[in-house]
């Protein structure tokens, strides 16, 4: 689909979302692999998608299709409950997850290979001063979409 960060690959297994990829999208996959481009498919996460981008929605409830290691999904989970328009850092992230002390690399690393991109929204997580660390779809696509959920960003 097109949105105000560019193109969004979106992917489908078993009628569940998979996968919210950007351009030039670290970790994601070919996409020969994705196959021709339907916009029939998947109708409920473009509307969604799009009523998010327009300042209408705040959280998304598409069925997921969320495939990783035990971790990740955690982790995965953890992401979802940030709320619209906060922030939270990689260390209390793995506090909440109950993790030691200096697993936040370890959910940065999960939080990384997040596959569904602004929907489960690891765009959320930032660096223990506040600052903008790693994103797949890159630090200016994170900043414009966290300026879009304080109400500051053009799209």
């Amino acid at each position: 689909m097109d949105s105000p960060l560019g193109p969004l690959a979106l992917v489908e297994r078993d009628e569940r979302l998979a996968g919210v990829y950007m351009e030039q999208h670290r970790h994601r996959p070919a996409m020969e692999t994705f196959g021709d481009r339907d916009d029939s498919v998947l109708p409920a996460v473009a509307e969604q998608l799009t009523e998010y981008f327009e300042h209408g929605r705040t959280t998304f409830d598409v069925p997921l299709h969320l495939a990783g290691t035990p971790f990740q999904q955690r982790v995965w989970t953890a992401l979802q409950a940030i709320p619209y328009g906060e922030t939270t850092t990689y260390g209390e992230l793995a506090r909440i997850l109950g993790l030691v002390p200096g697993a936040s690399r370890a959910v940065g690393l999960a939080n990384g290979k997040n596959p569904i991109s602004i929907i489960v929204p690891c765009h959320r997580v930032v660096g223990s001063t506040g600052g903008l660390t790693g994103y797949g779809g890159g630090l200016e696509r994170k900043q414009a979409l966290l300026d879009h959920e304080r109400g500051d960003a053009l799209f």
